[in-house]
């Protein structure tokens, strides 16, 4: 099939790109390598996929409504793979009214060219954010997420909502991922487990926020691979999935498990907690495992060791 995957140069689109292409797919690319961090990390992470004759790429902002209609007009994808966004708690509070343009401005043009050019179905990356400081624990698809704590998880809520009026309204397939916390190959450099392996790689001191405690449902690439592909084949009228490994490491466990394989001590500086950031994130996967045959396999200690093998590899270090 023709997939077409925007946000391609990032951390989940490329390595998506790339199993698809090792399926024989077609796929269609679309980035705007946005200053986030530097194009040329985001352009190695394509190199694969640019070695393939079944790679099509366009450098373009979701948000020019023209030139995103010409693609669409253009490669008549049969799937659409939305994962373009503006990610991060933090920076989102620092620069709401970029977020609101690119997540939301820029998801309702490829809702309108999803609605004008009928491909199947889109698959749509939600985030573990949307249900902010819940109590509720594990988080649940049939939970109200109505109490976002920072203009990143406000964006994608209403995504979500942007979705269902598309898929009740003009009959439009959705599918939506709420992803939990993603690490291995190819993450964002800002993201805390990245910063983490570069600061005790380097002997720098880890520098942590709050007392250790907080926990995430750490996610490892491969897996969420395996949701979203089998979002692709499986196209719903509208669904929303968690996609976890539904199992909560903290804080100071993460950091303990980079400096094991790592081979070398965490030096820690404390720091205030931030702003933004809630105490647990926790999926409860059940509906993804009944609907999707969602199956996580990789246990935050293999996904560890992976990702450092892949860092030392990629940044050349010994």
């Amino acid at each position: 099939m023709k997939v077409l995957i925007t946000g391609v140069a990032g951390f989940i689109g490329s390595n998506l790109a790339d199993k698809l292409l090792g399926f024989k797919d077609e796929v269609v690319g679309i980035d705007d390598f946005s200053p986030t961090y530097p194009a040329e990390i985001k352009k190695r992470y394509l190199e694969t996929a640019f070695k393939s004759s079944l790679f099509k790429f366009y450098q373009e902002d979701i948000c020019n409504r023209e030139a995103i209609y010409s693609i669409f007009e253009r490669e008549k994808p049969e799937v659409v793979v939305h994962l373009s966004a503006r990610a991060g708690v933090r920076p989102s509070l620092e620069n709401p009214e970029e977020y609101y343009r690119v997540n939301i401005i820029g998801s309702q043009v490829i809702l309108d060219a999803c609605r004008d050019f009928r491909p199947s179905h889109l698959v749509f990356a939600s985030s573990s954010s949307v249900y902010g400081g819940s109590k509720s624990l594990p988080y649940s698809e049939e939970d109200p997420v109505m109490f976002p704590i920072s203009p990143y998880a406000v964006t994608k809520r209403t995504n979500e909502l942007q979705a269902h009026v598309y898929s009740k309204v003009y009959g439009l397939n959705v599918t939506l991922l709420r992803f939990f916390t993603v690490y291995g190959p190819r993450q964002r450099p800002d993201m805390a487990i990245h910063k983490f392996t570069k600061q005790i790689l380097s002997g720098e001191p880890v520098t942590l926020y709050g007392d250790g405690t907080s926990a995430r449902d750490y996610t490892y690439i491969d897996d969420i691979l395996d949701g979203v592909i089998k979002s692709i084949q499986r196209p719903f009228k509208y669904e929303i999935f968690n996609l976890g490994e539904s199992r909560t490491v903290t804080l100071i466990e993460l950091v303990e498990l980079i400096s094991r394989y790592a081979g070398k001590p965490a030096k820690i500086e404390w720091l205030p907690p931030q702003p933004g950031d809630v105490e647990i994130t926790y999926a409860d996967i059940t509906h993804a495992q009944t609907l999707l045959d969602y199956k996580p396999v990789t246990p935050i200690e293999e996904g560890i060791k992976r990702y450092i093998e892949w860092f030392k590899s990629f940044y050349n270090i010994s």
